[in-house]
């Protein structure tokens, strides 16, 4: 144990939850269907123009803001895609979309602020918004809806509430949130000036016809929302780390500086890149056409072997409910178990909880897998239920 005084928020935090059955999955030569990422590379078409940037074009500092060509091309995205009006002074480019969070929340939380979070959460959120010295709240959403309820939330809000942080759609459950639920949260932010940090980067990954809205197009949003995107999300490139904000321009020129002393800017061939992408609707089309096909394999595999799989309308994730499927094991033992004996990496739904009351019996599988390996894995999990 080091004798050095470090800061108790990381010094004390366990490994995550990702890393942790990730590396399972690689010493025990498990399916790895916890970490979300696909096994094939991003599209062709990406690659080659990354590699096309760094043969012709310059790989020194680009702006920190980001290359003009990308935070243009985000505008256009979200012009053709979601009707939003925006200029490239109202984007910022990251190094991910985790910067992305880090920043915002630097840029808004101060010391002794309260931020509201929705359980289940993305397990970043609360030790950022510590660090920055604000005090994380937590609003428990229930299965199998995940809807978001008015009197919870106003319960939680007192004088020194500054935020929330929306996860729409929502990792890890797949839930997206209804145009009555952007509605609720609309009139509590503008009625207590809150400022909403979207983490939207699941926004392209949705099934069923169901298309995308923004907190930041609702009525009175546009000058108190920051809106988060990825690159990684849109195009399976998940390690590029490509990611942005996007606000009011005035909102966008304070997130530049919280952004200046974190990464400072992003690799610029990866935003050439990125920014042809965008460009391209095909690109994006194929892609989801390749998850959906993926997402009915596992989702249609694990209800025909006896698996209850709750409802997801988004993201590469399904989660299975343990009891409903016949399984008399809490969600971190069934991983555990699972990964060990099974051969197949998850990951337990209350591992990304915090508050009190949350469930203890649902856990997350990853669906962007080529389906033979899909396949194997309800093969696997189907035996070894049949021996629990």
């Amino acid at each position: 144990m080091t004798h050095l005084r470090l800061n108790p928020i990381y010094a004390e935090m366990p490994v995550t939850v990702f890393e942790h059955m990730s590396g399972l999955a690689r010493t025990l030569g498990a399916i790895n269907l916890g970490q979300g990422f696909p096994d094939t590379p991003p599209p062709a078409a990406l690659t080659a123009a990354a590699m096309r940037a760094m043969e012709t074009r310059s790989q020194q500092y680009p702006p920190s803001m980001g290359l003009p060509e990308l935070r243009d091309a985000v505008a256009a995205f979200y012009a053709r895609e979601q009707g939003l009006n925006l200029t490239r002074e109202q984007v910022v480019v990251t190094s991910g979309a985790t910067e992305a969070i880090a920043a915002a929340i630097l840029a808004v939380v101060g010391v002794g602020d309260e931020v509201l979070l929705f359980s289940p959460a993305y397990d970043a959120y609360a030790p950022l918004v510590r660090r920055a010295g604000g005090v994380p709240v937590f609003i428990p959403l229930a299965p199998p809806s995940w809807g978001y309820d008015e009197a919870a939330i106003r319960t939680a809000i007192t004088p020194r509430t500054r935020a929330l942080i929306l996860n729409d759609p929502l990792n890890p459950t797949g839930s997206v949130a209804s145009a009555a639920d952007l509605a609720l949260l609309t009139r509590i932010a503008c009625e207590h000036d809150l400022v909403a940090i979207c983490d939207e980067v699941w926004e392209a990954v949705r099934f069923d016809g169901r298309s995308h809205r923004s907190l930041l197009s609702e009525p009175g949003m546009a000058e108190r929302t920051i809106k988060i995107g990825s690159a990684g999300k849109i195009f399976g490139a998940t390690g590029w780390k490509v990611g942005w904000m996007v606000g009011d321009a005035a909102l966008a020129a304070v997130l530049a500086k919280a952004h200046q002393f974190l990464t400072f800017t992003t690799p610029p061939m990866l935003q050439w890149a990125a920014a042809e992408g965008l460009a391209d609707p095909a690109i994006t089309a194929a892609l989801h056409t390749e998850w959906s096909a993926s997402r009915s394999v596992l989702m249609g595999g694990l209800a025909a072997a006896g698996f209850k799989v709750l409802e997801s309308a988004a993201t590469w994730f399904a989660c299975i409910d343990l009891p409903a499927s016949g399984i008399a094991l809490d969600d971190r033992t069934f991983s555990e178990r699972a990964v060990r004996e099974a051969g197949i990496a998850s990951i337990p739904l209350s591992a990304l909880w915090e508050g009190e009351g949350g469930p203890t019996t649902i856990v997350r599988l990853c669906h962007c897998k080529p389906s033979a390996m899909l396949e194997d894995a309800v093969a696997r999990f189907s035996a070894w239920r049949a021996g629990l």
